[in-house]
């Protein structure tokens, strides 16, 4: 929810930040009636976490002109596909400086970039990626880079069932989707839930290999655990540097941005850059959206929220020109090897 709780300000009088962005149209209606029935379950059988798988994809789906996803309007049910259009077209309408889910476009590109620049970075090999919480995430099936890649998508049972039925059933009643085949090597979809203690024995028995050079993805999901079970998974993720290559690709808030949502955030870290270190990473990079490679040409009004904040130190919690939170998003690269540790 942060995603669109921060970019959906409205600034009167003020310019778009992308001038090129085209016709604004509603994707991917109507569902086949099969696909309906499904997303219908997903509004009344699923809680508002899970339902924010479908909320990521549609915001995909809405910024197809940057984000090449041809699953993510399918993925995402029509319910939040109308939602974000609506949010979309009002921001256009009043010129504001942040459009809707511009974070999430940002984010979604940053992460793409990383991913295939870890895989590029091991020295060949095999190559392993793990999504943790990969909700309705179409990366097998889209980034090339996979190619060589046994990929791992791990999540509630009930979402991973969701979507392994909302692909079968677009393929068996769509000509669209007749010849969908993933293009990472392998996909493998892993029912867990990553609060509990044994989501890396069932990732181990999906086939994940300790031992082998491996990209953990953890995109939009850590700030929803608590306190300990976020640390937990990070605990486990560095506990892997001592066998092999492995890249840690996360975003974190800080203090401020969990209060957007109290009873949906949890876990914040103001210094990760400080914080995976301590754990073991020895190579960390933090990037706030607008740097240079968290930027993709999306943001270059110097007066929007997030080029504002940039220019303030990280440690201040309230901007001292309107008294509103400093609400971040932090995106982190954090690399690691057995040869190559802090203790």
């Amino acid at each position: 929810m942060l995603l669109h709780n921060l970019s959906m300000s409205v600034h009167e009088n003020s310019q778009p930040e992308d001038q090129t962005w085209p016709e604004l149209e509603l994707p991917g209606l109507p569902y086949t009636d099969t696909v309906g029935k499904l997303h219908a379950a997903i509004e009344t059988d699923w809680d508002s976490l899970r339902r924010s798988a479908c909320q990521t994809a549609a915001g995909r789906a809405l910024w197809k002109h940057v984000i090449h996803d041809p699953l993510a309007e399918l993925l995402a049910g029509e319910t939040y596909l109308r939602s974000i259009y609506e949010k979309i077209k009002k921001d256009r309408l009043n010129n504001a400086r942040e459009i809707s889910g511009v974070i999430l476009a940002v984010r979604t590109l940053w992460f793409d970039s990383k991913i295939e620049d870890a895989i590029n970075s091991f020295d060949g090999g095999a190559t392993q990626v793990v999504l943790l919480g990969a909700g309705m995430d179409g990366r097998a099936y889209r980034l090339s880079c996979l190619k060589e890649s046994n990929v791992f998508e791990v999540d509630f049972l009930e979402v991973l069932q969701m979507k392994s039925n909302i692909l079968q059933a677009a393929t068996d009643s769509t000509n669209e989707f007749q010849n969908l085949k993933t293009i990472a090597k392998s996909l493998s979809r892993v029912a867990a839930d990553i609060r509990d203690n044994d989501w890396f024995e069932k990732l181990q028995t999906s086939g994940f290999v300790p031992e082998k050079n491996t990209v953990w993805v953890l995109e939009g999901i850590l700030y929803y655990l608590s306190h300990s079970n976020a640390m937990e998974v990070l605990h486990v993720i560095a506990a892997n540097i001592t066998h092999t290559s492995t890249v840690l690709l996360a975003d974190f808030m800080n203090k401020q941005s969990i209060t957007l949502s109290s009873s949906m955030f949890d876990f914040y870290s103001d210094w990760p850059d400080h914080l995976l270190p301590s754990l073991g990473f020895s190579d960390v990079k933090l990037s706030q959206i607008g740097d240079p490679d968290a930027h993709f040409g999306l943001l270059h009004d110097p007066q929007n929220l997030f080029n504002k904040l940039r220019s303030l130190p990280r440690s201040l919690q309230i901007h001292p020109d309107d008294g509103t939170p400093c609400c971040r998003l932090y995106f982190v690269k954090a690399c690691g090897s057995p040869n190559h540790t802090i203790a």
